[in-house]
């Protein structure tokens, strides 16, 4: 048996199970960063994006049936151990079948990479390809670490992962080169930007105290979405950053019809029933699950759309420094 070449998937394995092991937050980080400082190139983008349980090649056509199958079918492991870019390149063909035969191939390369992992690991490649990753290391605290293994400021970090397109390549740009690596990340319109989300409170009262002065609006249980509009090129990004554009064309026709020619809106779009009170979430989601016969789809469930902030404005670029009610008075001036 001969040593990987590259940073061993059972480094991050490890990692993992003393995530776990711990509730302190600053300690996770610790370890977390800890092992980032040892990766190298496209380690550091593989780590931060399965810590997160992320895969960089997406979806790759592998079921629950066909993973649960693999792994009960898994012999003793042989071979040389798993490095995090062998993992990857096995990704990359998975990803890659298609066409007749596809499924066959896909579960023999599948047991293929199985058959080298040891039990632990074969454990965490199921979990991650399924979307189950569960060990804490949530973005967040990821950010924090690539801050602390890179030596730069958290919020400088916090802000690239904003406009990059993964945290994977936030890692890698600043343990590789620093501040100046991170400069590259900036916001770009018909380029998805991370979503600002909520966090939670006990009651109101905590909220307030917590925040000091503050804003409200209502929530209206709608798919969360950011509006991006360059000149007569109009994308909508999901909250997973997916681009669901051409299955929103009423949203494409109402930003076109907008004044400004740059715009970024973030807000959420619902479906409403006749009476104006909105459908169940569930209900309006159904639209961004139908890629075929939209226009039908679009009769039978028209959305509309609510929306909060504005990030971007022709004439001024990119608000995200501005004060809320800064932003909220372009916003009404636009909406």
């Amino acid at each position: 048996m001969t040593i990987p070449s590259g940073l061993p998937l059972s480094a991050l394995t490890a990692l993992v199970e003393r995530v776990r092991a711990t509730s302190k937050k600053n300690e996770k980080v610790g370890l977390i960063a800890e092992v980032l400082r040892q990766a190298r190139g496209r380690e550091a983008e593989l780590l931060a994006m399965y810590l997160t349980g992320t895969l960089p090649q997406g979806r790759i056509g592998l079921g629950w049936s066909t993973i649960h199958s693999a792994l009960e079918g898994a012999p003793p492991p042989q071979g040389d151990p798993l490095a995090l870019v062998d993992v990857d390149r096995a990704f990359e063909g998975l990803a890659a079948e298609g066409g007749g035969g596809s499924a066959e191939r896909r579960n023999r390369a599948l047991r293929a990479l199985l058959a080298r992992a040891r039990e632990d690991e074969r454990r965490f490649l199921a979990a991650l390809v399924l979307g189950e990753v569960r060990q804490g290391a949530l973005d967040g605290l990821v950010q924090d670490a690539i801050a602390r293994a890179a030596g730069l400021p958290p919020a400088d970090v916090r802000q690239a992962a904003m406009f990059a397109p993964s945290l994977g390549e936030v890692a890698r740009a600043a343990l590789e080169d620093g501040a100046s690596g991170l400069t590259r990340f900036s916001l770009r319109l018909l380029s998805p930007i991370a979503p600002m989300l909520a966090s939670t409170a006990e009651d109101t009262s905590e909220a307030l105290e917590r925040l000091g002065e503050a804003a409200f609006e209502y929530k209206l249980d709608g798919a969360r979405i950011q509006l991006h509009k360059a000149g007569d090129e109009v994308r909508v990004f999901t909250r997973e950053l997916r681009d669901a554009t051409a299955r929103l064309p009423e949203l494409v026709e109402w930003a076109r019809g907008l004044e400004p020619r740059e715009l970024l809106l973030e807000g959420e779009t619902i479906a409403l029933r006749a009476d104006g009170r909105p459908h169940p979430f569930q209900v309006t989601m159904r639209r961004f699950g139908r890629s075929k016969d939209v226009a039908g789809a679009r009769r039978e469930l028209p959305l509309s759309s609510f929306f909060f902030d504005c990030l971007y404005r022709e004439g001024e670029g990119a608000l995200i420094g501005l004060p809320y009610a800064q932003r909220a008075e372009r916003l009404a001036g636009i909406v």
